[in-house]
């Protein structure tokens, strides 16, 4: 996805995003995924930690940050057009059953668009247990206890392996990457699957009708006191 830090702007036609020679960061919530996995085979509770992405090219600089976090190898589905969320979810259940994992790890959500799906359809076609908005995850044994972020508070889910768990902010702080480790990185192994390999249909079913950046925000006002504020809200913003 773009670097969270880019601020993008929509094409001149109104089709798209503009994304061109734009920079490329792992989704904030994927990389506490992968914070989460390495920390879990430093305690011994894994043996062997995959990443994995679809995407064209540019894609392997977002592969190569997490073999520099303490990724063992990465996978690199190669797709050059936009993916949506079931259609990632089937690549997906198609890299699981090839590599047959205890545990996928995942970000909640895409921060571009919002999705929330793609963990739970993954889980849903492989049959496996779910675990949402993880903000604690403890392995035990043959089951994964969950602490999960929810409206009123934590819920607490125990799941048995092999399970699907997506990550939330407060799961942990993924580490600084040193520049040796980047270095080291680009040996590690990275294994290239074309997307008509996987036999998924990456057809999308959605139409974009139009893109425009957000309108501009328009200058505020200082008001003298509460009395003037609160007829400001009521008679001109009407909000009261």
């Amino acid at each position: 996805m773009v670097d969270h830090n880019i601020k993008v702007r929509s094409k001149s036609d109104g089709t798209d995003v503009d994304i061109a020679n734009a920079k490329m960061s792992i989704n904030p919530f994927d990389e506490i995924a992968i914070e989460e996995a390495i920390r879990k085979k430093e305690s011994g509770a894994a043996s062997e930690i995959v990443s994995v992405t679809i995407g064209n090219s540019k894609a392997t600089d977002v592969l190569i940050t997490s073999l520099a976090m303490g990724a063992d190898r990465a996978i690199h589905v190669v797709c050059e057009d936009d993916v949506q969320p079931l259609a990632v979810a089937k690549v997906l259940k198609f890299i699981v059953e090839k590599e047959n994992p205890e545990l996928v790890l995942m970000g909640k959500q895409a921060i571009d668009d919002d999705c929330n799906q793609t963990g739970q359809m993954l889980a849903g076609l492989l049959g496996w247990s779910q675990g949402t908005f993880a903000s604690k995850i403890e392995i035990d044994s043959d089951f994964a206890v969950v602490d999960r972020e929810v409206d009123s508070g934590i819920s607490r889910v125990k799941l048995k392996m092999p399970s699907v768990i997506t990550t939330d902010l407060r799961l942990n702080e993924p580490r600084y990457i040193a520049l040796p480790n980047i270095m080291k990185a680009k040996n590690k192994p990275m294994d290239k699957i074309d997307i008509s390999e996987t036999g998924v249909d990456i057809n999308s079913t959605i139409e974009i009708l139009h893109v425009e950046d957000p309108s501009s925000r328009t200058a505020g006002v200082i008001v003298k006191d509460v009395a003037e504020l609160v007829d400001k809200l009521k008679n001109e913003a009407k909000v009261l």
